[in-house]
C-alpha cells in the first residue's frame, strides 16, 4: 500500500474509540446508540477535522470561542449536518458570539452567564441547548454550580428559552473518577435530567458504564 493509500490515522483512531464506547455500553447493558461522541478538536486545524467529517463524525467540541470562529464557519457551510459544542468555560462577554456559532454549550455554571446567553438568544432567535456544569468535586479553582445550588439553578434554566440538555462535570484530577460520575448520574436522576456530559480521553469508558450520554474525547483521538 502506498503512503497516499494509507488510511487517515485520525479516522482510524476514531473507529477504535467508537468500538470502545460500544463495548463499554454493552458491558453496562446499554444501547451503544444512547452515547454520543464529541470529537474535541481544539488546537487542531481544519485539515485534520475534514478527515473526521468524511469518516462520519458529526459532533465536535471546542474550548475557545475565538478559535472556533476562525476555523468552523467554512466547515459548517460545507457540512450542514455538523454540530458544534462549546466545552470550555465561557466568559459572559463572549455569550453572544457563542450563541451565534454553537449548537450546544456544556459549561453553563452561573446566573450571569445564563442571563447573557438568554439575552443573546432573544436577540438572535438562536437557542442552543445547554448543559449545567456541576462542581462535582467541590473544587475552589474549578467552574461549576455547587451541588447545593443545583435545584435553584436548574429551575432558572428550565424557565429560560434555552433547552436544558443535561448535566456536565469534570472530576478532580488524580482520584478515581467513577464515584464522581456515579454522583453526577444520581443528581441527574434526582432532578429528572436525562443528559450526562461526562468522560474524556482518560476515562470515557468508565463514564459510559456509569451512564454518560455524551463523552468528550480529544487527546485519545489525535494521540496528542
Amino acid at each position: 500500500m502506498s503512503a497516499s493509500d494509507s488510511p487517515d490515522p485520525v479516522a482510524h483512531q476514531l473507529g477504535l474509540i467508537r468500538d470502545s464506547i460500544e463495548r463499554a455500553a454493552r458491558t453496562a447493558r446499554r444501547e451503544p446508540t444512547s452515547v454520543s461522541l464529541i470529537a474535541v478538536t481544539k488546537t487542531h486545524p481544519a485539515e485534520e477535522i475534514t478527515g473526521l467529517i468524511a469518516a462520519g463524525q458529526r459532533d465536535f467540541g471546542e474550548s475557545r470561542v475565538r478559535e472556533a470562529q476562525a476555523k468552523w464557519p467554512p466547515l459548517i457551510a460545507a457540512q450542514p449536518g455538523v454540530r458544534l459544542h462549546l466545552i470550555g468555560r465561557l466568559q459572559s462577554n463572549k455569550a453572544a458570539d457563542a450563541v451565534a456559532l454553537f449548537d450546544t454549550i456544556h459549561s453553563v455554571d452561573r446566573p450571569s452567564l445564563l442571563d447573557a446567553l438568554v439575552a443573546a438568544a432573544v436577540k438572535t432567535g438562536r437557542t442552543p441547548s445547554v448543559y449545567v456544569q456541576v462542581n462535582i468535586g467541590e473544587e475552589d479553582q474549578k467552574g461549576g454550580v455547587a451541588i447545593g445550588d443545583l435545584p435553584g439553578f436548574l429551575a432558572r434554566v428550565r424557565s429560560s428559552p434555552l433547552p436544558l440538555a443535561g448535566l456536565m462535570a469534570i472530576p478532580p484530577a488524580g482520584p478515581e473518577p467513577a464515584p464522581y460520575f456515579a454522583l453526577l448520574a444520581k443528581l441527574a436522576r434526582r432532578h429528572d435530567v436525562s443528559g450526562l456530559s461526562m468522560g474524556m480521553s482518560d476515562d470515557y469508558e468508565t463514564a459510559v458504564m456509569l451512564g454518560a450520554t455524551v463523552v468528550r474525547v480529544g487527546s485519545a483521538l489525535f494521540e496528542d
